[in-house]
């Protein structure tokens, strides 16, 4: 198991950091979640939609068979409380939106799996740990639940995928 992923990434990053993966690892499972980091830093949807084609199609050229990739949204991070410094968080769950649609169109294009972690994300709103000390990121109890709901999905495709030497 590889898990390249790195905190504040972009599509951008993932491209030219991480998408070589691919041909290095022939995985034979892929979830993809990314897209917080071109909110933040301000890229539009147009841009956002040309790097996750570009992932996506990558992934998808691997041919991993029907439940072996996983799209996941991004989660609603316009209620953490450092979400402010970036905008109104009615704008912020606006764009959150608008790039979880692009991003679960894209998907389903290429059928990929679409998990949608938007509500999870919002159940522990305010409870203990729920989001971590920067005030920004997830913490461990709303990691796990996203993990519940992932796994919930992906279940039964990927343990049969797991089985096969």
């Amino acid at each position: 198991m590889t898990n390249p992923a790195v905190n504040g990434f972009t599509t951008i990053d993932l491209i030219n950091n991480e998408l070589g993966y691919l041909a290095k690892l022939k995985p034979h499972l892929v979830s993809i979640l990314i897209g917080v980091n071109d909110l933040v830093q301000g890229r539009t949807i147009e841009q956002y939609r040309s790097s996750l084609v570009r992932i996506y199609d990558a992934v998808g050229a691997l041919q991993l068979g029907p439940g072996r990739v996983v799209a996941i949204s991004i989660p609603n991070w316009s209620v953490v409380p450092a979400a402010a410094t970036f905008g109104a968080p009615d704008r912020l769950e606006r764009l959150t939106d608008s790039f979880n649609d692009l991003a679960q169109r894209e998907a389903e294009l290429r059928s990929f799996t679409w998990v949608d972690i938007t509500t999870v994300s919002m159940s522990g709103t305010g409870s203990p740990g729920w989001i971590s000390s920067d005030q920004l990121h997830p913490g461990d109890p709303q990691y796990a639940k996203w993990a519940e709901v992932i796994w919930e999905a992906v279940r039964v495709p990927w343990t049969a995928a797991a089985a096969k030497p």
